[in-house]
């Protein structure tokens, strides 16, 4: 990768979080911290408003929004690749913003790459057989209530055919055994829960915010099913 490409990169990379070390870039773009450092300042010195606090690292000012980046030929089409499993693998209403995002990208890349984009989306096909995937239409709001930390009322069936209605908090959703769960907090069993997100039958944002603190991590859920 040349410097260019790099400054890009890192760039990107400082927009899609809010903070990172010089470690974190470093280990990502397999540079040393010296170098990140000379990056970070020429990037400074080009007039991106980077901001740096201890113990959090690096981040750009809020605000700060970097003009549209054309796309290589190999990232539109993974984003392609990506685009038709979300098809089989998500609902109704998160194919809708995910066919608008592709579009968007479609749109913002040349001729050439363009007909190139078209020819591989009618090239790629995801099949699943018949009754193996059942999908809820509640992902886009979870991933709302995620992101937000607003307390969900929902109905459930369980296993055993039996309906219940629970307040939980969400902290997640993981795709396991070919369909999605919800990992959450739930106030009726004081403890976390594994949701499968197709046996919610009902569900409502009670547009209130977490009262329980200090959640455990998604990634460390996963880690104890791993244990089991």
């Amino acid at each position: 990768m040349n410097r260019i490409d790099r400054l890009i990169a890192i760039l990107t990379t400082l927009q899609s979080k809010r903070n990172i070390t010089a470690k974190f870039i470093a280990d990502k773009y397999e540079i040393s911290e010296r170098t990140v450092y000379r990056d970070l300042k020429a990037l400074g010195e080009i007039g991106v408003p980077i901001n740096f606090e201890n113990d959090k690292g690096y981040s750009i000012l809020q605000g700060f929004f970097l003009p549209p980046i054309s796309l290589t030929n190999e990232e539109a089409n993974s984003l392609i690749l990506i685009s038709k499993l979300s098809e089989k693998f998500t609902d109704k209403t998160t194919k809708v913003h995910i066919e608008n995002a592709i579009a968007k990208i479609t749109a913002s890349l040349r001729t050439d790459k363009k007909e190139k984009a078209s020819f591989l989306q009618s090239q790629i096909k995801v099949y699943i057989p018949p009754n193996t995937l059942e999908v809820s239409g509640y992902l886009t709001e979870l991933q709302n209530a995620i992101v937000t930390k607003q307390i969900l009322q929902i109905t459930y069936t369980n296993n055993k055919e039996v309906k219940s209605i629970r307040e939980i908090e969400p902290i997640g959703l993981t795709f396991y055994s070919n369909q999605w769960h919800l990992i959450a907090w739930c106030w009726e069993r004081e403890a976390y829960r594994d949701f499968k997100v197709k046996k919610i039958n009902q569900m409502k944002n009670l547009m209130k915010t977490f009262i329980k603190s200090n959640h455990l991590d998604i990634n460390d859920y996963i880690k104890l099913l791993e244990q089991k």
